[in-house]
């Protein structure tokens, strides 16, 4: 496992029991943001370069966070960007300092955020690294840099700290979270943080400040290659890929048995995105068979242990691909062949020319939860906390990237537009994978899981779901939950 243990000079840390030890974290909260000029201790001003969804959120958060002290937070754009606009319109300005071009606000930067696309930074990192002041700090949220230099042979510059923290939440969330943690203390969502160098023992204080300004209610520690591969695989089974095999599989599946469009919808989407995903969210993932009644407990139970094996092999091949960085070379080929070209919508299929209809039935009945479907997404989720856990990520890690991002970000946003509209509008990285895996799972479902659940349920696998040591992990990580769930319009 991934060593957890951390200290600080600025800030109260606790430890968390966890399966088979502890855990070293930070609790969040607004109560902590005057230690942040000592967290933030050398550091003047923050370049955020990028304004996507990340971009965007985090500049909007450390900049309020930051309101009153002498830290400035300037974006960093390429000339002619067309989020310049939105931009200004949220306060960064060319007049004022806070907006400028990339490379000069590289240059500036005491401690530089890059949150550009993947493939941005893929073929412009080097043009970044030498554009930095001696002694800058470089910041990341994602690890993709770190799996593209290792694949490249290249390296991060000597005398710089490279530190990374890493929402457990896509960037609309991160914003979201944040303002309704002005009115409820403590609201936001997790991050991870990562030291990768240190050159001047400061990168921790100044990792868990990012974190805190944020707006992080709980920050735990891991290693940047960690977070690569976990948040990758993450995307490409149970937070995105996964899950769009699941409703489109559970919905033919629904079809063949001659359920209208809409009733099929609901088993599917409907299902997974509302009612399952608010009670793994706030009860966790053994409730949602507990809270079925006997015949419905066995119906999840045949769909679980069906599911579990077929799910848990393409998880594995997709962290196979990513660590052996086969699926990192696929994006980059990909980004190289489409260009700025447009990728097509995965959202044609007839399911999702309903979803407007069953939105619309919403408040005229409370939709129960369907234990086929809840059986199918839960084994998928265990096998992927299964997957980290044999391959030695922390508890914070997988419960994190496993199940509280996808109930806490994700399926909310799934439920307020749908899933085929989160595929098509997240990061292309994401979109990619998505892309790639999604239909490998649905076949696997379809082919394999579902005549297998015919069967009796495997006993055996049942019972090592119902004394799964993820649920102490998960119910430990929940206690540090903030009180409010995302607000999605």
């Amino acid at each position: 496992m991934t060593s957890t243990a951390y200290t600080s000079r600025v800030f109260p840390l606790e430890t968390m029991d966890v399966p088979g030890g502890t855990e070293t974290i930070l609790r969040g909260g607004r109560h902590l943001f005057p230690l942040l000029p000592q967290a933030f201790a050398g550091v003047r001003r923050i370049g955020v370069l990028g304004w996507g969804p990340q971009g965007r959120a985090q500049a909007l958060n450390l900049r309020d966070s930051l309101t009153g002290t002498d830290i400035t937070v300037t974006v960093g754009l390429r000339p002619g960007s067309a989020s310049a606009a939105d931009a200004r319109a949220n306060g960064f300005t060319e007049e004022d300092g806070t907006l400028g071009e990339w490379l000069a606000v590289a240059a500036d930067s005491d401690l530089l955020i890059l949150l550009i696309a993947d493939a941005a930074l893929a073929a412009h990192h080097q043009e970044i690294f030498a554009a930095l002041k001696p002694g800058a700090v470089i910041g990341l949220s994602h690890g993709f840099l770190l799996g593209h230099l290792r694949e490249t042979g290249g390296e991060f510059p000597p005398g710089h700290g490279v530190i990374a923290v890493c929402p457990k939440g896509m960037g609309d969330s991160v914003r979201r979270l944040y303002r309704q943690g002005e009115e409820i203390n403590g609201a936001g969502i997790n991050s991870s943080y990562a030291v990768h160098a240190d050159p001047d023992g400061r990168a921790v204080d100044l990792a868990l400040g990012w974190s805190v300004a944020l707006g992080s209610p709980y920050t735990f520690r891991t290693t940047l290659a960690g977070e690569y591969l976990s948040d990758i695989v993450g995307e490409r089974a149970i937070l995105l890929g996964a899950v769009h095999g699941i409703v489109e599989s559970l919905y033919t599946r629904a079809r063949l048995a001659g359920d209208a469009p809409v009733t099929a919808y609901e088993k599917a989407c409907e299902n997974i995105t509302g009612p399952i995903a608010r009670t793994i969210s706030h009860t966790g993932l053994r409730a949602v068979r507990e809270e079925l009644n006997p015949d419905g407990q066995d119906v999840f139970d045949r769909a679980y242990t069906a599911t579990y094996g077929p799910a848990r092999e393409i998880v594995a091949e997709i962290y196979d691909e990513v660590a052996d960085g086969t699926e990192l070379r696929s994006v980059i080929l990909a980004e190289q062949r489409l260009g700025s070209r447009p990728m097509s919508a995965i959202g044609g299929s007839p399911m999702w020319s309903v979803s407007d209809e069953v939105h619309a039935r919403r408040g005229a009945r409370d939709l129960p939860v369907d234990p086929f479907t809840a059986g199918v997404f839960v084994a998928t989720m265990t096998a992927q906390v299964d997957e980290f856990a044999e391959r030695g990520h922390a508890w914070s890690e997988i419960v994190n990237e496993s199940v509280i991002e996808a109930v806490d970000s994700l399926l909310p946003y799934m439920h307020a537009r749908n899933v085929a509209h989160m595929v098509d509008n997240c990061s292309r990285t994401a979109r990619l994978g998505a892309r790639r895996w999604g239909p490998r799972f649905q076949s696997a479902y379809e082919q394999i899981a579902y005549p297998a659940a015919e069967l009796p349920a495997d006993q055996t696998l049942l019972t090592a779901f119902t004394t799964h040591p993820v649920h102490d992990a998960l119910s430990a990580a929940t206690k540090l939950r903030p009180s409010v769930d995302i607000a999605v319009s």
